[in-house]
């Protein structure tokens, strides 16, 4: 059975894992805004869906964010476009770390009490369900349409693109 690198955690496994007062040393999450540009009532909205089940962890969606509104800012002004994130990483991934190297036998334990330290969060998302949403002008539709696609390579599950109103100037 192969599997795609940093799959690891893409899959639903068990409860969730999101109670952070009974768990100490949870690290921080990456992302930092929610938001970006200027809210308004834009003629143009869309969205950016996953296709299927996954957790996405908090380096993916801040890389999504970041790649998308850095794209989005060098082409339109702040004034003429608002990104918003529409999921949280609540859900803690927990990791068994094992040693490695020599003598590692001595120290490890093994799956002995393998519970795990937590190494970071991630959102739970369903299948067709929001991730990212984009307003903007008409005249902006086709930067907006490259902005969502650089975001959705970020992301651990394929994605796409749904136009909720508007469409673009010819």
């Amino acid at each position: 059975m192969s599997r795609k690198p940093g799959s690891m955690y893409r899959e639903i496994k068990g409860q969730a894992y999101c109670r952070r007062e009974y768990m100490g040393g949870v690290p921080a999450s990456r992302i930092t805004q929610f938001e970006h540009g200027t809210p308004g009532d834009y003629p143009v909205r869309m969205t950016l869906h996953v296709v299927e089940q996954c957790q996405i962890r908090h380096i993916a969606l801040e890389a999504a964010r970041i790649s998308a509104n850095r794209f989005l800012s060098k082409k339109i002004p702040q004034s003429g476009y608002h990104l918003k994130i529409r999921v949280y990483p609540h859900n803690v991934i927990r990791e068994n770390k094992i040693a490695t190297g020599a003598g590692a036998d001595r120290i490890s334990e093994g799956m002995r009490k393998a519970f795990g330290k937590p190494v970071g969060t991630a959102a739970r998302v369903s299948a067709d369900q929001k991730i990212i949403s984009l307003e903007t002008t008409p005249a902006n539709f086709l930067t907006a349409k490259l902005a969502l696609k650089r975001a959705a390579i970020k992301l651990p599950s394929p994605c796409y693109i749904e136009v909720e109103r508007g469409k673009a100037v010819a």
